[in-house]
């Protein structure tokens, strides 16, 4: 009786589980998330996403790209750049959004992690491609460590994106196209011994 039991528990959270996931996903390779449709992509950083069928905007935690629309600076050095490999990899795509520690920013927007279904986090390939740099919003670092930042300083040790400049042994003081709290440009010489920023969510 009592085995029959076990296996009923069993069998309802293999059941539960399997809703939860879209045909082809990889469970194993997934955390805990909510399903979503990509609506459109905002910019490097942001996107809007369909879940359960409301419209949410979603800013990806941990990382920071170049503005398209900033209301003083414009549009940004790599701002396109980033938008488009952040449209290559999520638009018409359905993603896992997984959350940390906080739920939104002060501007409404959800804080995710976003993850594809083949299980590449998408906020660690766009730090990867050299289109965003790790900023850093504690309490939500979970993979700020293991990572984002390894995958910014094999970016930046490559030369990618906007640590170009660094390609040929430069020093890099020139710094990426992205800003500090106060909306003072950031240098790359200006960044922390942890290569990561402290700040708030930037608009």
């Amino acid at each position: 009786m009592r085995g029959s039991a076990m296996h009923l528990v069993t069998l309802l959270a293999l059941i539960g589980a399997a809703a939860c996931e879209p045909p082809g996903a990889t469970p194993a390779a997934l955390p805990p998330c909510d399903w979503s449709e990509t609506v459109r992509v905002i910019d490097g950083d942001t996107i809007v996403v369909s879940v359960a069928g409301t419209e949410e905007r979603v800013r990806y935690i941990g990382i920071d790209a170049p503005e398209t629309s900033h209301p003083v600076r414009g549009v940004e050095p790599f701002g396109l750049e980033a938008t488009a490999a952040n449209r290559d990899l999520v638009q018409d795509r359905r993603l896992c959004l997984e959350r940390d520690v906080t739920n939104r920013d002060r501007y409404g927007r959800l804080l995710r992690y976003a993850w594809l279904e083949d299980g590449t986090l998408v906020n660690e390939a766009l730090l990867a491609r050299g289109m965003a740099q790790v900023v850093t919003y504690p309490p939500d670092v979970k993979y700020v460590e293991p990572r984002f930042l390894p995958a910014q300083q094999r970016a930046r040790a490559a030369g990618l994106g906007i640590w170009g400049d660094t390609a040929a042994g430069g020093t890099g003081s020139s710094g990426p196209a992205l800003t500090g709290t106060g909306g003072r440009a950031l240098a790359r010489h200006e960044l922390s011994s942890s290569d990561a920023r402290v700040a708030a969510y930037s608009p």
